[in-house]
């Protein structure tokens, strides 16, 4: 299944409302906007967006997946009317999920979701593994999942996915034109989110924050702003040093990797990499000349070697630096104002 995880809301933005049939509708300021519209994605009324809860969604996003794959596979079982351990012998739950930023700049997942014999991909499904149960599943796990985030200033967060969810079967190309998704158009669909950072999605920066100060001259949106701002400064509490916000900024608080899958989904990464090295390796001698090729291929692998040498730099700013960035962080709200002499 081609599942899409969405996060909540934080407050009203403009967008693009469809109805049943696919019609855009104007948005709730009144207006019809372009998809290319920078507004989009933007809040109708920033004071009232709750940034707070934005970054902090980002930030409990991939503890909150872990989450939800944990409740899937119970799900799962007792849909099949099987224990923990029994099901473990019958199945087993494979997938790969991407994170996407939204315009919003929340981030949430695609994810291919597969259910397969006890040894993977490599065994077929028992035959109560339908696409019927596994979708329910998946809704089920989805709504269930939640994770307790910080009590901040008396308030206490919680996270789960928003109401949203997407859940669409993945027919084989082999499958006549009517299948409305197919591996090929579901890989291209990943890939080209695959390539989709921060700062292209919402505008923001495409490299970590040193001093808060850099975002004055930072050409970004008001919005990617404000959430950097937030998580810069949800960065500097105690109680919240576990979640490296600060580091994190420009991510606009989301530290999980962009893409993972489970161990057994396909072949691994590791895999890939060996194979990329020869391929690269066969490219090298290909474009040697006859005399400087080696007589024997196997010579040139036994010379290649692949040496790293690491030095401890440091952590964080030091207290010099420290203050050199407090001193040099405008006032809220006035980054984009003009400095005179």
């Amino acid at each position: 299944m081609f599942a899409t995880f969405t996060a909540p809301g934080f407050g009203p933005v403009h967008n693009r409302p469809t109805d049943r049939r696919g019609t855009v509708r104007p948005c709730r300021c009144g207006v019809l906007h372009d998809q290319d519209d920078d507004v989009l994605g933007t809040p109708l009324d920033p004071e009232t967006y709750d940034y707070e809860a934005a970054v902090l969604w980002n930030a409990h996003a991939g503890a909150l997946w872990r989450r939800f794959a944990i409740y899937l596979r119970r799900e799962i079982a007792k849909r099949a009317g099987l224990t923990q351990r029994t099901f473990r012998h019958a199945a087993r739950v494979s997938f790969a999920k991407v994170a996407e930023y939204q315009k919003r700049g929340a981030v949430h997942f695609h994810a291919v979701i597969r259910l397969d014999g006890p040894d993977g991909g490599h065994t077929a499904p028992p035959a109560w593994a339908t696409a019927e149960l596994l979708t329910d599943a998946i809704r089920s796990a989805a709504a269930r999942a939640t994770v307790a985030g910080p009590v901040l200033d008396g308030r206490a967060h919680t996270f789960a996915f928003g109401r949203q969810l997407d859940i669409r079967p993945i027919r084989s190309a082999a499958c006549d034109g009517t299948a409305e998704l197919t591996e090929r158009a579901v890989a291209a669909y990943i890939a080209k989110y695959a390539t989709k950072g921060a700062e292209t999605a919402t505008g923001t920066l495409d490299r970590p924050l040193r001093f808060l100060a850099e975002l004055a001259q930072a050409r970004i949106t008001d919005h990617a702003r404000r959430m950097i701002r937030t998580a810069w400064e949800l960065g500097a509490r105690k109680d919240l040093e576990h979640l490296r916000l600060r580091a994190w900024a420009h991510m606009l608080g989301f530290r999980g990797h962009f893409s993972t899958k489970t161990r057994r989904y396909s072949t691994t990464l590791g895999a890939l990499r060996d194979t990329r090295a020869e391929w690269r390796r066969a490219q090298a001698l290909a474009a040697l000349s006859d005399d400087r090729r080696p007589a024997d291929d196997s010579q040139d692998e036994e010379t290649t070697y692949v040496l790293a040498h690491w030095v401890f730099a440091g952590t964080g700013l030091t207290p010099g630096e420290e203050w050199l960035s407090a001193s040099l962080a405008p006032a809220p709200g006035t980054e984009g104002e003009p400095t005179h002499d």
